[in-house]
């Protein structure tokens, strides 16, 4: 069976509660094989940090959520840096900007979002980026950061932006993630836009709990159904299956080089 990595879901969210060890078999058992869960508030990140320790194939993340900016302290790139002492803990995020709700605390987002950039520029860690009705903010932030500050890596998790958005952070050399979203049959301009972008620059998610693929859209999302959604992505890309889930591992494994060396370690 064809391994596959869910770059991206929430195990910590009470939707799992009690029920993470059946998740974490189920996602074993459709070939995905590693999982970073996203710690979305700092003060969750024991928690979210005591799940990796707990089950073998699961990594974390931790930063602060945009639409949270406003309700949390600004954390500081000390702090972001400080956390990357535990093994497991592979990227800086997820952050962002998102606009369609929290417009309102755009500036505050500005700020939180540059500090996980820089967090990520000294740790060489991945940074994981939420972006939502924000492109043109977006776009001219990373690319300030990245020209003027320094160089770093990114993903732009759950890609359902413009194509001006997918150019930008592709011609910065990031990465796009596809979810559930781009296996939704209405969602054909999403999928045109990852069929114009390089195969080697995509990872695949889930997001869960949030935006199931079919067959189980509607439903709640867990890793398993990260190979449905990647199914979707071969589709897309004119590859076959193995194929195309090799290319999105070897893809993870370049940019979440932390993982792949625990692995290799292992």
């Amino acid at each position: 069976m064809p391994q596959i990595t869910d770059s991206h879901c929430h195990l910590d969210f009470p939707d799992f509660d009690g029920e993470l060890g059946d998740v974490v078999a189920r996602a074993l058992d459709a070939g995905v094989t590693r999982m970073v869960t996203i710690c979305t508030k700092l003060d969750r990140e024991p928690k979210v940090r005591a799940i990796a320790e707990a089950h073998d194939p699961v990594f974390y993340a931790a930063g602060i959520h945009p639409m949270s900016a406003h309700e949390q302290p600004l954390t500081t790139v000390d702090t972001l840096v400080g956390l990357n002492a535990h093994p497991k803990f592979v990227g800086i995020g997820e952050t962002g900007l998102d606009y369609h709700y929290t417009a309102e605390s755009a500036e505050i987002q500005k700020v939180s979002l540059r500090t996980h950039i820089t967090a990520a520029r000294e740790t060489g860690l991945p940074l994981i980026i939420h972006s939502r009705d924000a492109d043109e903010d977006m776009a001219a932030i990373l690319a300030d950061e990245y020209r003027n500050g320094g160089a770093y890596n990114c993903v732009m998790h759950c890609f359902s932006s413009g194509p001006e958005l997918a150019r930008a952070a592709l011609d910065l050399g990031f990465y796009l993630s596809m979810s559930g979203i781009a296996a939704f049959p209405r969602s054909k301009e999403v999928r045109e836009i990852f069929a114009s972008a390089p195969v080697d620059r995509i990872l695949v998610e889930t997001d869960s709990p949030y935006l199931a693929p079919p067959p189980h859209r509607g439903k709640r999302n867990e890793p398993a159904y990260t190979a449905l959604t990647a199914k979707v992505g071969a589709e897309t890309f004119g590859m076959d299956y193995p194929a195309f889930a090799a290319q999105t591992q070897e893809n993870f494994d370049r940019l979440f080089s932390k993982v792949a060396a625990y692995g290799a370690a292992a």
